[in-house]
C-alpha cells in the first residue's frame, strides 16, 4: 500500500511536505512573511555554467550474463551555484532507450558528449528550462542502450530497474560510480532525493513501471502517450496488432555491444510472447495496471485520443486503476495521435508542467491542485476543462442494435433488438471504409445508427461492446468502432505527423549553449474536413471468448459471446449528428487478419454496447427523441486510411 496518505478528490490533495510547510509558516511566520512564500521557481541560475557529469549506477542485475553487475549510464545537468551553497535540490528524470539509437522529440535529438565524456546536448527542453530554476535534470540510458551495460527486455525487470536503481541512488540506497568499469564511487549528496519522472511513449511507460514498484523518493510521474500493459501494445484480447513481438523492439533499440551479448534475452522474449496472443508470465511481469495499488507518486497523464501507436486503451485502464486506488491525478487529452504536448499546445504545456513540478517537487502552494483535473481538446486548438474526469454524472448505458430497413444498416437505441445481421471479413477494408458506407448495405460490416441528435451528447471514459457471433470457420477476428456521423473539422490524426504540421520558425524555452539549443521548430494543427469521425475502437479474437488469457479454435456454426474493450475517449456528438456502432472483422492495418475468411452472424438480442454518457440514460434518451433520419445517398468522406503504425513506442516522425 502507499506509504503516505492519499485522498480521493483532486481539489483537496496536498503532499505532506506542502501541508507541513504551510502549518509551520502559519504558526511561526508573520502574515506578511507568509504571503511572501514562493509560488514559482525563477530562472536565476546559470545554464551555461551548470555542472555536467556522468555516473554509472549499479542495477543489481546481470542481464547480459557476463559475470558483472550491470551499470546504467546517468547523465546529469545541475546548477553550480546551488552545489557551491550545499543546497540540496530535486530531480527531473527522463529514462529512455532512444538517446543514441533513434532520438527524442519532433527533431529526433540525441545525446552528444565532449571529449571528457560529459553530456553536451541533452535532448528536449527540460534541462534548458528547469536547471536555471533550481532543478537537476537526469537522462538515464536503459540497460543495453547507449553507454549502459545489460540488455533491453522491453518493459520487464531490466527496463524498470534501469530507472528504479537511479531513484534509489538519488536517495542513498544504491551504488554509483564515476565510470562504467571503475571502482571510484559517486554519491548523490547534492539532491534531496525528490524525483519526478517524465517521458513520452517508451520513456513514459517505464515511468509507469517504476511508479508501480512504489519506490520511495519518486514523487510524481508525467507519462505522455505511455503503455500501461505491454500485452495491450501487441495484442487486443488475442488479436495481434503487429506482425512482430518485443524481440524485434529489443533488437531495434539495443547498442551494438548489447546485441552481441543479449541473444538469450531476445530468445526469451520470443518464447514468452507467442504470436497466438495467449497471456504468459512475460505479460504478467509487464502489466503495470495490476500494481496500481503500489503507486505512491502523483500522476499527470497526457494522451492523444487518436493515438494508434500506443492506443488509448492504455491511458483509460491506467487512469481507472489509479482512481480506484486514490492516486493523485491530472490529465490532458488531445485530438492528436502519438504527439508530445510540446508540439500541440506548447506555451500552455511548459507553463503547466512548470507549475506541476514546482508543486510536486518543491512543495510550492501555487494553486495547481485547485484547478480542473482534466483538459480536453474539443476541436483543433480549442480546449475545455472538467473539474474531475470522467465528469460527475457520467453513467454507463447499454445501447442495443436493432434491425433496419436494409441488411447491415440497423438502429441503435435502448430497446433490445431481435433477429440477426451477417457480414464477411474483408481484410482489405478498414474502419474508414466501413464508416464511409455506413448508410449502405455492404458485405463487410454491420452498422447500427441513432436518429439525428436533438442536443449534444457527451461520451467520457471507456466503452465495452459485447457481441454474440456465429462464425463459418475455425478462426475469426472482430472489430467494433464508435463513429460520430456528421461534418466536422478535426486534427488529421491519420496523416504521417498525426495532427501537426512542423514549421520553420523556432521558439526558445530557456537559455542555450553552443552545443545545446533550447529553440525548437514551431508547429500548428494539421486539420481535415470530414463527414464522420471514428473516435473509439477495439478488437478481439473470437477464439478468446472463454478467456482473456488463452484462445481456442472455433466450431463453425456455433455461437460465441465475447466482449471487446473499446479505447477510452472524451467526445461530444453534436446536435444534428448521429452516433453509430459498427461491428466488422479485420480492421486493415490496425489488427492482423485471421488465418481464414469467416462469415459471421450476429445475434442482435445478445449484442450490446456499454457506453459512458455524461448524464446517463436520461441524456441519451433526450438526445435521440427526435424524428427518424433520412439516409443520405452519398459516400461519406473521412480521414485517409491510417498508416500502418510503427512497431516502436516512440516518436513517429
Amino acid at each position: 500500500m502507499p506509504t503516505r496518505a492519499r485522498v480521493m478528490r483532486f481539489r483537496t490533495w496536498r503532499t505532506l511536505a506542502t501541508a507541513a510547510t504551510a502549518a509551520l509558516m502559519a504558526t511561526l511566520l508573520t502574515p506578511a512573511a507568509a504571503q511572501s512564500a514562493p509560488r514559482e521557481s525563477k530562472p536565476v541560475y546559470s545554464y551555461d555554467n551548470a555542472i555536467r557529469e556522468s555516473v554509472w549506477v549499479d542495477t543489481g542485475l546481470d542481464g547480459d550474463k557476463d559475470g558483472k553487475r550491470d551499470r546504467v549510464a546517468v547523465d546529469i545537468v545541475r546548477p553550480r551555484e546551488l552545489a557551491r551553497q550545499g543546497r540540496k535540490i530535486p530531480v527531473i528524470m527522463d529514462a529512455s532507450p532512444y538517446y543514441s539509437c533513434c532520438g527524442r522529440g519532433n527533431e529526433s535529438q540525441k545525446k552528444t558528449y565532449d571529449a571528457g565524456g560529459n553530456v553536451v546536448q541533452m535532448p528536449l527542453f527540460y534541462d534548458n528550462y528547469f536547471v536555471p530554476r533550481g532543478y537537476a535534470f537526469v537522462g538515464v540510458d536503459f540497460a543495453g542502450t547507449n553507454r549502459s551495460d545489460g540488455c533491453v527486455d522491453v518493459g520487464g525487470r531490466s527496463d524498470v530497474q534501469s530507472a528504479k536503481a537511479v531513484v534509489d541512488w538519488l536517495n542513498g540506497r544504491a551504488k554509483g560510480y564515476t565510470s562504467r568499469t571503475g571502482s571510484t564511487k559517486a554519491k548523490a549528496d547534492w539532491t534531496n532525493g525528490k524525483t519526478g519522472m517524465i517521458g513520452k511513449s517508451y520513456d513514459g511507460t517505464v515511468a509507469n513501471g517504476v511508479a508501480a514498484t512504489g519506490v520511495e523518493g519518486l514523487e510524481t510521474i508525467v507519462p505522455i502517450g505511455a503503455i500501461s500493459s505491454w500485452y495491450d501494445y501487441y495484442f487486443a484480447k488475442g488479436a495481434p496488432l503487429y506482425d512482430s513481438g518485443p524481440d524485434w523492439l529489443s533488437n531495434y533499440v539495443e547498442s551494438p555491444d548489447a546485441r552481441t551479448k543479449c541473444a538469450a534475452v531476445q530468445q526469451k522474449l520470443v518464447e514468452g510472447a507467442p504470436r497466438t496472443g495467449d497471456w504468459t508470465k512475460l505479460w504478467t511481469e509487464r502489466d503495470h495496471v495490476k500494481d496500481a495499488h503500489k503507486v505512491d507518486a502523483s500522476v499527470f497523464v497526457i494522451h492523444g485520443m487518436q493515438d494508434l501507436n500506443v492506443r488509448a486503451k492504455h491511458f483509460g485502464q491506467w487512469w481507472d486503476a489509479l482512481a480506484k486506488n486514490g492516486v493523485e491525478r491530472k490529465i490532458w487529452l488531445s485530438q492528436t495521435g502519438h504527439v508530445d504536448p510540446f508540439d500541440f499546445r506548447r506555451a500552455e504545456w511548459v507553463d503547466t508542467l512548470h507549475r506541476w513540478f514546482d508543486h510536486e517537487l518543491l512543495g510550492y502552494d501555487n494553486g495547481i491542485d485547485d484547478e480542473p483535473m482534466a483538459d480536453i481538446e474539443r476541436a483543433p486548438d480549442k480546449w475545455e476543462t472538467s473539474s474531475v474526469w470522467p465528469p460527475r454524472g457520467t453513467d454507463t448505458v447499454s445501447l442495443r442494435p436493432g434491425k433496419g430497413e436494409q441488411a447491415g444498416v440497423g438502429t441503435l437505441g435502448l430497446r433490445t433488438g431481435s433477429g440477426t445481421e451477417t457480414f464477411t471479413d474483408d481484410p482489405s477494408q478498414d474502419e474508414t471504409d466501413w464508416a464511409a458506407q455506413i448508410d449502405q448495405s455492404t458485405a463487410g460490416k454491420a452498422g447500427f445508427i441513432t436518429k439525428p441528435l436533438t442536443r449534444d451528447l457527451r461520451l467520457s471514459g471507456s466503452s465495452k461492446v459485447t457481441v454474440t457471433a456465429t462464425p463459418s470457420t475455425t478462426t475469426a477476428h472482430l472489430s467494433a468502432v464508435l463513429v460520430d456521423l456528421g461534418p466536422d473539422t478535426i486534427r488529421d490524426y491519420a496523416d504521417a505527423a498525426e495532427g501537426i504540421t512542423t514549421l520553420t520558425d523556432r521558439s526558445c524555452w530557456g537559455p542555450s549553449t553552443t552545443g545545446d539549443s533550447s529553440c525548437y521548430k514551431e508547429t500548428r494543427a494539421k486539420t481535415a474536413d470530414v463527414d464522420y469521425t471514428v473516435f473509439s475502437r477495439g478488437w478481439a479474437d473470437l477464439g478468446n471468448h472463454a478467456s482473456d488469457l488463452k484462445g481456442v479454435p472455433l466450431t463453425p456454426g456455433k455461437p460465441y459471446t465475447i466482449s471487446l474493450d473499446l479505447h477510452a475517449s472524451d467526445h461530444v456528438v453534436p446536435a444534428g449528428h448521429r452516433l453509430a456502432l459498427i461491428v466488422a472483422g479485420t480492421d486493415k492495418d490496425l489488427i492482423d487478419p485471421p488465418s481464414t475468411t469467416p462469415t459471421l452472424k450476429l445475434d442482435l438480442s445478445r449484442t450490446w454496447a456499454r457506453v459512458p454518457f455524461v448524464g446517463g440514460a436520461k441524456a441519451f434518451s433526450g438526445a435521440t427523441s427526435g424524428s427518424a433520419h433520412v439516409r443520405p445517398d452519398a459516400t461519406l468522406d473521412g480521414v485517409d486510411e491510417p498508416e500502418m503504425p510503427q512497431r516502436v513506442p516512440g516518436d513517429n516522425r
